[in-house]
């Protein structure tokens, strides 16, 4: 029981953080490749030994975390509604989507496709992102209701904007998926609020002991 907490602690902090990037680029906010990089990766990671395994390093994973316990409400940072509500969105979404095995299979053929790119060009090139951002299209979003964002108009209508928010919920939908794999639920999310950032403090000092 304990592990899967950790685990779904770990797999709704890679929720929040892609979703945090969706809106640092749909209000034409810098984003930092690196953390562009660790919200990425866990696409590609398919069949992981572990939860832990998706999410990359020690300092992947406290990235992740510390976007997590802002939206749990700790630290100096603000929870940031617009965050959490595309957060619910993906969760919502994901039930419908693991009831379509056309979609599943779509996406995991599309990702795996995409995955001979990814020593070429990089997780971050604009060519990958643009690969996952149409997947997404083909896929997700076809689902409804759409995740509507919202932000700089300008930024949005930006091409290389747009792929990347595609992208950055592609990745949501990963830990999303990956979540609900690991006995998430919404109501955890009501009730659990105080177990979830426990254990997102235990997770970040395990990791750190590592670095």
């Amino acid at each position: 029981m304990q592990q899967k907490r950790l685990d779904q602690t770990l797999a709704l902090a890679g929720i929040m953080h892609a979703t945090w990037l969706v809106r640092q680029v749909a209000h034409q906010e810098r984003v930092d490749q690196q953390q562009l990089a660790i919200a990425l990766r866990p696409v590609f990671e398919l069949e992981p030994d572990s939860v832990a395994a998706v999410y990359g390093d020690a300092g992947s994973r406290h990235a992740l975390l510390t976007v997590l316990r802002s939206q749990l409400g700790g630290g100096d940072a603000e929870r940031d509604i617009e965050v959490t509500r595309y957060a619910a969105t993906l969760m919502h979404l994901e039930r419908k989507l693991v009831k379509r095995d056309d979609l599943m299979r779509k996406l995991r053929e599309g990702i795996e496709q995409a995955r001979t790119q990814l020593d070429h060009f990089g997780v971050t090139h604009e060519n990958l992102i643009g690969r996952l951002a149409d997947l997404y299209a083909e896929t997700i979003s076809t689902l409804r209701p759409q995740i509507m964002v919202q932000g700089d108009p300008a930024s949005l209508t930006n091409p290389t904007n747009a792929n990347r928010v595609r992208a950055l919920l592609l990745a949501g939908m990963r830990s999303t998926v990956l979540w609900r794999q690991s006995g998430g639920s919404r109501l955890q999310l009501v009730l659990g609020r105080q177990r979830m950032m426990r254990a997102a403090h235990e997770l970040d000092s395990q990791y750190q002991d590592q670095s």
